[in-house]
């Protein structure tokens, strides 16, 4: 995966792809200012007078429901059709799904309204699209990563039919055929408002850029994220200032990082629906 982490990176600093972000209100500046320092070209546009016409000139689309509202979930669902209809990656980010009803069935009606290609949440924000029992506390996730919650997720990426991707201590990213795990990334990361949706972003800079193979794109999103994350805290350990050098990190880390500090593997034998929670 390293070699195919710095080819996309690569694509990315060369193409700098345009990505399209309806996004919440909170991080539309640190997702943006997150997009350009790693080489991609955003904007944000949650007008559904011109979602569709926009989403149908990017690269990517980030669907993030932090801040919604009905408008915004129309506009999202239109959004989302233009890039079906143009073959472009989408990549939803079900900010607190699972603690109330309205963020659990606008998540449900995307979904059913549009072709997802990756769902980027933490662990129960992303098990509560196949469970009711799963509850989510504020976006914080409250499971862990066990063998059993990664069969969920293989089961659940099948059911979807799209990519599962769960960010945390652990990372694990599922198609519902290959498992992956990443653990690059550190704890300072949750200290910064607007990082879980940064990664979001970034997924889509990297399945904008990768044809096809939007599992391997999503997978070195996940570990180059994560590594960025580790380089700036080992130079900085408070936030503020941790932020800054990440946003460097994003912009200057290359072959030498990624080939020194990918944390990646594939797991066997996950069968799906092996737990209780999904």
């Amino acid at each position: 995966m390293e070699n195919k982490t710095i080819e996309l990176l690569g694509q990315i600093r060369t193409d700098a792809p345009l990505v399209h972000n309806i996004t919440n209100f909170v991080v539309m500046n640190s997702s943006a200012n997150i997009l350009l320092a790693l080489g991609a070209s955003p904007v944000m546009a949650h007008s559904a007078d011109e979602v569709g016409e926009m989403a149908a000139m990017a690269g990517a689309l980030v669907l993030n429901i932090g801040t919604l509202d009905q408008c915004w979930l129309d506009a999202m669902i239109c959004a989302g059709l233009a890039a079906n209809e143009k073959g472009i990656p989408v990549v939803l980010d079900p900010v607190g799904a699972g603690a109330t009803q309205f963020r659990t069935h606008a998540v449900e009606k995307i979904m059913s309204a549009c072709r997802v290609s990756v769902v980027r949440g933490n662990v129960s924000e992303v098990l509560s699209l196949g469970s009711a029992d799963v509850q989510t506390r504020g976006v914080e996730s409250s499971l862990g990563l066990s063998d059993a919650v990664a069969a969920d997720l293989k089961a659940l990426a099948y059911s979807k039919r799209c990519i599962m991707a769960v960010s945390g201590k652990e990372d694990c990213i599922t198609d519902g055929d290959r498992v992956f795990r990443v653990e690059n990334g550190h704890h300072l990361m949750t200290r910064v408002t607007g990082t879980g949706c940064g990664l979001s972003a970034v997924t889509a800079a990297f399945c904008a850029v990768a044809s096809e193979r939007l599992l391997e794109a999503t997978v070195a999103a996940f570990a180059f994220y994560g590594r960025c994350g580790e380089l700036a805290a080992a130079a900085f350990d408070r936030p503020g200032s941790f932020y800054t050098a990440f946003l460097d990190c994003l912009y200057s880390a290359g072959e030498a990082e990624i080939t020194r500090g990918l944390k990646i593997t594939e797991s066997a034998g996950v069968s799906p629906g092996a737990g209780g929670s999904g």
